[in-house]
């Protein structure tokens, strides 16, 4: 196992199979064939073939598109198809959040192959012995990487809230880190990737910070998604990463991001470029 092999396996997106989600003559996600045929009961929203699903309603406004497409969620759900419903809304979209064409649940993004986006910090100290990292433990009950080890703070930017205002919001919630404290974090990019999963397609965005924290600071969850937090140094933090699995896939990334940045894994490393270059994949043209 090697770093590489976590981006690569954040990246195991294969187009056959999918057919692209078109709305106003737009690519804004991409489909699995099995569930395309799903969607032939609303002819009047959708026409599908074998090369493509298209939004054909004549509803073009925002909030009615975002009805409708609630109303074949719901039914989804009813009929089997979708197992829940989260209750968050993503927006749907071919370029940036905020040219959106209508709104999504979260849990059923990766059906339709919508872009998601998300919000990750590295929360880190500096001590005598050099910068350590903190950890975070998903809970076991988690629905989704129970009991995987995390950032020290990690969610998902859902419609209607700013970047501060979901940073604040996460921060507390997972770490109990105050406003203040939590608006000191430092965004330094993003980092993107590709999955094929059970559900679909994720073209994942990540916004990366760092987040300097005072050596006397002890995260504490207010929400129960992390079931402990620890302090690593970075060395244990790497071999854990190279090594081994117990990350939350896409939390991989955000750390190698963070271990490139701050010169832990240097240019001399055999992978350095590779990993620079597949960090960020498709960034500019989501769907190609």
């Amino acid at each position: 196992m090697s770093y590489l092999d976590h981006i690569r396996a954040c990246n195991n997106f294969n187009p056959a199979g999918f057919v692209p989600f078109i709305v106003d003559g737009a690519i804004v996600g991409r489909i699995k064939q099995n569930f395309s045929r799903c969607l032939c009961e609303w002819p009047n929203l959708f026409v599908v073939s074998n090369d493509a699903v298209e939004f054909v309603s004549e509803l073009n406004d925002f909030g009615a598109r975002t009805e409708a497409i609630a109303i074949v969620l719901a039914e989804l759900v009813d009929k089997g198809v979708l197992t829940h419903l989260h209750g968050e809304q993503y927006v749907a979209t071919a370029t940036i959040r905020e040219q959106g064409v209508f709104l999504i649940d979260r849990a059923a993004a990766p059906y339709f192959g919508v872009r998601a986006f998300g919000q990750h910090i590295n929360g880190f100290v500096r001590s005598e012995q050099g910068i350590k990292l903190w950890v975070a433990k998903r809970s076991a009950d988690r629905r989704n990487f129970p009991g995987k080890l995390d950032n020290l703070v990690a969610g998902g930017l859902p419609n209607g809230i700013s970047l501060q205002d979901n940073l604040k919001k996460e921060c507390w919630e997972e770490a109990g880190i105050l406003p203040e404290l939590a608006l000191s974090a430092l965004p330094v990019g993003v980092v993107t990737y590709n999955t094929e999963t059970v559900q679909g397609y994720k073209p994942d965005t990540l916004y990366c910070y760092d987040l300097e924290l005072p050596l006397d600071f002890q995260p504490r969850c207010t929400d129960g998604e992390v079931e402990s937090f620890s302090l690593w140094p970075v060395d244990k933090v790497m071999s854990v990463v190279r090594d081994t699995d117990e990350f939350k896939l896409n939390c991989n990334l955000v750390i190698i991001d963070f271990l490139v940045r701050y010169g832990f894994i240097a240019p001399e490393d055999e992978s350095y470029v590779s990993l620079l270059q597949e960090l960020r994949p498709s960034f500019s043209v989501p769907y190609s």
